[in-house]
């Protein structure tokens, strides 16, 4: 099943509205273009510009028609509109599988279909439709998915800060005040951790995905824990980007599934959840062990869970099995995150 649209990258002239905008004659944005525009940034899909132009008279366009919010990322230049969806992708740390283009042109769709072949291209009339179809239509829809355009805005102020930061990139997360709750999932957390199951494929061990059902029967059963985490920095809250999955099977506590949100990949903080994971289970008395999927995109989740610890125990097998053999070995620093058991501390 193809995966869930996670950006909409629009061309402008004579799509977005009617006219081109250096030749004096571009007019409003279109309804039906308002109208998706809205319905789908509800269900937390971005959306993006790719379009021939001039960037700062689109610019100014998109601010007096009152929509330039609505775009997360905005690529107007001469180049190949390729290269830009690229770029957008890049900047919003998404694969080009869950990036769509539209645009009016046959000739540009074309150019983007040969050279990003992931990327879905839809012509301006199918506009009206877009919404309807399952591609467009995320299983659930979460707050998270409400704020997502706000939650990419304030990493965007991030980026700046970083950019302006005279210091180390250490010294910058340093600087963050990074702060992960963990916490058992409740009911409420459901929805959630399902969307985040079936939208993250980066930092993923296992690809495992879990509809509501069953991460409710989970929650339920003596020989599992789901847990969830959310993450805050000086800046304002990620919102909820963690999922982990453990298992009780004998003297061990598998974690079948670990995942966290792209948006925080730059931030270090997966290795300080994996300490946490592994500190919860040999408070327990259990070895901590992982099993790991890989695919052509997680490579940089089986790192991190060498990184903290873990060792390939059967390569072979599938899915690989990792554990983490000396509970006296150094541990990795994570001094720039502190990690709240909200489940210890009540």
């Amino acid at each position: 099943m193809a995966r869930t649209v996670k950006c909409l990258v629009w061309d402008l002239d004579d799509t977005v509205w009617d006219g081109v905008v250096l030749e004096q004659d571009g007019g409003r944005p279109k309804p039906e273009v308002l109208r998706v525009l809205d319905i789908l940034d509800q269900r937390g899909i971005l959306h993006a510009v790719a379009s021939r132009g001039d960037h700062a008279a689109a610019t100014e366009h998109l601010l007096r028609h009152g929509v330039a919010d609505m775009f997360s990322e905005l690529r107007v230049n001469w180049g190949a509109k390729s290269a830009s969806v690229r770029q957008i992708a890049e900047a919003l740390n998404i694969g080009l599988d869950t990036i769509a283009f539209i645009d009016n042109d046959p000739v540009e769709r074309a150019e983007v279909a040969a050279a990003l072949p992931e990327v879905r291209v839809y012509p301006v009339e199918r506009l009206a439709e877009l919404p309807d179809l399952p591609e467009f239509t995320p299983p659930t829809l979460t707050e998270e998915a409400r704020q997502r355009r706000a939650l990419y805005r304030a990493d965007r102020v991030r980026q700046r800060s970083e950019e302006a930061f005279e210091g180390s990139p250490a010294d910058f997360l340093a600087s963050l005040n990074l702060e992960m709750t963990v916490r058992r999932a409740a009911e409420a957390d459901l929805a959630r951790a399902h969307e985040l199951t079936v939208r993250t494929h980066q930092l993923n061990t296992t690809g495992q995905t879990f509809d509501i059902d069953e991460l409710r029967e989970l929650t339920r059963s003596p020989r599992h824990e789901v847990l969830v985490a959310a993450l805050r920095d000086r800046f304002g809250s990620y919102g909820t980007i963690g999922l982990a999955v453990s298992e009780t099977r004998g003297t061990d506590s598998v974690l079948r599934l670990l995942l966290m949100s792209c948006r925080v990949m730059s931030r270090g903080v997966g290795t300080a959840l994996i300490s946490h994971i592994v500190d919860r289970a040999r408070n327990r008395g259990f070895r901590a062990v992982a099993e790991f999927v890989p695919t052509e995109v997680n490579r940089v989740m089986l790192v991190t869970l060498r990184f903290a610890g873990f060792a390939v125990v059967d390569a072979e097998s599938t899915p690989m099995v990792l554990a983490v053999p000396d509970q006296s070995g150094a541990r990795p620093d994570t001094g720039h995150v502190v990690v709240v058991d909200v489940d210890e501390s009540r």
